[in-house]
């Protein structure tokens, strides 16, 4: 969702006649797009801040947007009074005209709206994909997790209308997108402010009838919402993918009821029996806290349990991070951080164990990939190509045909590891699509030759610094 955001800065600060910064090329511009569902969000973007001071001094422009943004506020300034721009999760449109008035008035600018202005989607967007695309169908959150601060600084849900939303998607398709993936704090409430229960779960079957839409997946969904309509949509809609990510963060009754999770372990399963009954090649994921204030050694014993009894396909493991303004912050028995430590490091080799079993067991398999640009690091040196088999599984794959990001692979499995799985035999076919080829046009307009001209005064060169972090999701 925040790098979603990152796309619409940069379609804003394009069309206000901005233009990026070329690899090599100090920026005129820079944007921080922050989180702040985690502590280390916080130190990353102060010591990103410090290291640019010498810049500063040399006429850059520095703004901080997002979840920090909302939550500090003035303490930016405070803290680095370098910064020209602070604006809040509410105002991101605002960006452009701050950065001309702080140019303009030669002071810091701050805004921060205390209701949402426009929808994030009805922004420009400069998107980071040829072949896949997200699209948020709501913002905010209407959800009271005690640990959780997102719902202070993105404020209650605010649902666009489904009409709206399928607009989009055929507009992404139209360009030569292959996949979308839903956006939403708690995705599958969708339909909340308009009054309709079942509504997500008729977007998903409404994808499924745009002509060129291969892929739909959604993240991230909340266990107390997802209801059977949503699971039968998904086994009766063929271009909904057979993975999900389902949020747990505790196997202990004790630890959600404190986390007001709104449900309990054996309900959890129960979704992931029901889940896996009507697809039975689904892959979950899921998001998992350690150190909960309160959580004893049998309470983290029982998410252990739950852990191999699900089977993840992969997990997000945190430790536990306190954040000022949440009913967590000041509950007793804080968890030592020695013990907090020492319970995610257990936690987190029986969750390699667990998806490394998972990924053994597709060994053989035949999957389809969808051919990534980046997921890989070490696919130059391994001569291979990467992408996302349609269970969501990364695939490091032995290229042949020329694959380009955007086509379609279908190769056989040679081996599962923890964190993905090897074909190093031939493909056993490979697929052009509309996808390869808007990358294609995409990259040859990349590499033509740059513009010589220099970028105006008034429309400086800006690079956008997306620091999402991964956040227990709602």
């Amino acid at each position: 969702m925040n790098a979603h955001d990152s796309e619409r800065l940069a379609g804003l600060l394009d069309e206000a006649g901005y233009q990026p910064a070329h690899d090599g090329q100090t920026p005129d511009v820079i944007v921080f797009n922050t989180c702040a569902v985690r502590e280390n969000a916080a130190d990353r973007l102060y010591g990103n801040l410090g290291h640019l001071l010498p810049h500063k001094r040399k006429g850059m422009q520095i703004a901080v947007g997002g979840c920090l943004a909302q939550m500090e506020r003035t303490r930016i300034t405070q803290r680095a009074p370098w910064v020209d721009v602070v604006y809040g999760t509410h105002n991101m449109s605002s960006l452009p005209a701050l950065l001309e008035q702080a140019r303009a008035r030669n002071e810091a600018q701050a805004e921060f709206a205390e209701t949402l202005e426009t929808f994030p989607s009805l922004l420009p967007a400069r998107r980071q994909s040829s072949y896949s695309a997200w699209v948020a169908i709501s913002v905010g959150c209407n959800n009271t997790c005690t640990f959780c601060i997102v719902p202070t600084l993105r404020g209650k849900e605010r649902d666009r209308r489904p009409g709206d939303i399928l607009a989009e998607i055929r507009a992404l398709v139209a360009d030569g997108v292959l996949e979308v993936t839903l956006l939403g704090q708690n995705v599958n409430s969708y339909g909340a402010e308009f009054g309709d229960r079942t509504a997500f779960g008729k977007l998903l079957r409404a994808c499924g009838q745009i002509e060129g839409l291969e892929r739909v997946r959604f993240t991230s969904p909340h266990p107390r919402d997802f209801t059977d309509d949503v699971i039968d949509a998904m086994a009766q809609t063929p271009n909904v993918m057979p993975s999900l990510h389902m949020p747990l963060q505790s196997g202990s009754d004790a630890v959600l009821k404190a986390m007001r999770r709104a449900y309990r372990r054996d309900r959890y399963l129960a979704i992931l029996d029901r889940v896996r009954a009507s697809i039975p090649d689904a892959a979950i994921t899921t998001d998992i806290i350690v150190g909960f204030p309160g959580e004893t050694d049998q309470d983290f014993t029982d998410t252990l349990d739950l852990v191999r009894t699900a089977r993840f396909a992969g997990a997000f493991t945190f430790r536990y991070s306190i954040r000022p303004g949440t009913p967590a912050a000041t509950m007793d028995a804080q968890v030592p951080a020695a013990v907090v430590q020492e319970r995610y490091e257990r936690l987190t080799a029986l969750v390699e164990e667990t998806t490394y079993a998972e990924n053994q067991r597709q060994t053989g398999a035949t999957v389809e990939v969808l051919v990534a640009e980046g997921e890989g690091r070490k696919d130059a040196a391994t001569h291979r190509m990467s992408g996302r088999a349609r269970d969501n599984r990364l695939v490091h794959f032995a290229p042949a045909g020329e694959p380009r990001p955007g086509d379609v692979v279908t190769v056989t499995v040679t081996r599962g590891a923890p964190h993905y799985l090897l074909s190093d035999a031939p493909p056993l076919s490979v697929r052009r699509t509309r996808a390869g080829d808007a990358w294609q046009a995409a990259a040859a307009l990349a590499a033509a030759p740059a513009q010589q001209a220099a970028p105006a005064a008034s429309a400086p060169a800006p690079v956008l610094l997306g620091m999402p972090g991964r956040q227990p999701a709602g």
